[in-house]
């Protein structure tokens, strides 16, 4: 399995973002990590290797990914995945016929649909919960629960996690806490050093930010969960090709910069929306208006660039959604690029509509993700997309 070097964990985010993880090619002194495209390994003699057999298993390139993500979550061990859902799939290998997981009831409508649709039919059991009230996440923990799964902030409707409080519960049931940490990244939110036991992302956002590839990763600190999860990595073989490893490292490079300017546009955009159409038609946890704010403010070091927006019918949307131009409709999100989407039809299309009734979805909402163009373009991008509305 891929673990951390320890010297990497000396440095602060933006110099772990360009150095962790990564060493010069020991062949030619290449400063960037090279592309290893191979499929196997020479060995010596019978069990004699350079730590290296099949790339399954392992790839120089990938692990280089593997150590620098895990770096910034202050993890010990990385595991990088062929796509988000691969990665959580994955993870969900870890449990057995029988188990029960409770889960945030705003999760991504992928999220839903696995455990939905596929999970729930091999044995596993969910139950769904407002995870913002810890005092339902507890009622809702059985003697089978065995992790308490959430997203913070929630996708699309911004909803915060107090992940200590989080922490508490799952240690006290003897549970495992995964977090989904992709909207805030590990630049904004460490989920880790709050008592998180598996920390995940879909690499395709914010941690490779170029809407170039498909990836997903988990982080872990303990030993024998990370061997376990090497097992599945290995013997499922959901991971990714070197080349996408690569994508994603680029991007970790430039992560805190990008961030930074995410977060700048997201205060900006939310600040000129909420004075347009009203705080209470804005959902971003960094108005004073959100009532998760003062947890946002604790918990997270920045609040980035997702919003949500109520325009109130679906129409609206629809007009709205027609009219931008520099925002992209479009699925996805954490680019350098902004964009926008319809949640009820697109992430969370597959999700029953009493279940997005029940969280608070509504076919009126529109959500962002700001990029880091000029903030004075995407809001005047806004303004005239909003003419009527």
């Amino acid at each position: 399995m891929t673990r951390i070097f320890d010297e990497d964990l000396t440095g602060g985010l933006a110099t772990r973002a360009i150095h962790a993880g990564q060493r010069p090619d020991p062949v030619s002194g290449a400063i960037m990590t090279p592309l290893y495209l191979t499929s196997t390994y020479v060995q010596e003699s019978i069990g004699v290797n350079k730590g290296y057999e099949y790339a399954r298993g392992k790839n120089p390139t990938r692990q280089a990914l593997e150590r620098n993500v895990a770096t910034l979550e202050g993890g010990t061990h990385g595991f990088a995945f062929g796509s988000g859902m691969g990665c959580l799939d994955s993870i969900m290998k870890l449990f057995r016929a029988g188990d029960h997981i409770v889960c945030a009831e705003n999760v991504y409508g992928g999220t839903f649909r696995l455990f939905d649709r596929i999970l729930r039919h091999m044995g596993l059991s969910f139950t769904y919960v407002d995870t913002s009230e810890p005092q339902r996440v507890d009622d809702a923990m059985t003697p089978a629960t065995r992790a308490l799964l959430v997203e913070t902030p929630t996708n699309p409707l911004m909803r915060l996690t107090d992940l200590r409080a989080m922490s508490e519960i799952a240690k006290r049931h003897q549970a495992l806490l995964i977090v989904d940490n992709t909207f805030a990244t590990p630049i904004y939110q460490r989920p880790l050093e709050l008592g998180a036991n598996i920390v995940w992302h879909s690499t395709t956002k914010y941690i490779n930010g170029h809407s170039d590839m498909i990836g997903g990763l988990a982080v872990v600190l303990e030993d024998e969960l990370a061997d376990r999860l090497q097992f599945i990595l290995n013997a499922a073989g959901a991971v990714p090709g070197p080349f996408d490893a690569w994508l994603a490292l680029r991007g970790t490079k430039t992560l805190p910069l990008r961030m930074k300017q995410h977060d700048l546009n997201g205060r900006a955009i939310a600040d000129y929306l909420a004075g347009r159409l009203g705080h209470e038609r804005v959902i971003y946890p960094g108005l004073p208006s959100h009532p998760h704010h003062d947890l946002a403010k604790r918990q997270m070091s920045a609040f980035g660039g997702m919003m949500t927006l109520d325009l109130g019918s679906k129409d609206q949307a629809r007009s709205f959604l027609e009219k931008v131009r520099v925002f992209s409709l479009a699925e996805s999100l954490g680019g350098v690029e902004s964009l926008t989407n319809h949640p009820y039809t697109m992430t969370h299309g597959s999700v029953p509509a009493e279940v997005k009734d029940a969280m608070g979805l509504t076919e009126g909402m529109v959500r962002l993700s700001c990029g880091i163009e000029d903030a004075e373009d995407l809001i005047a991008d806004l303004e005239q997309a909003l003419v009527g509305i």
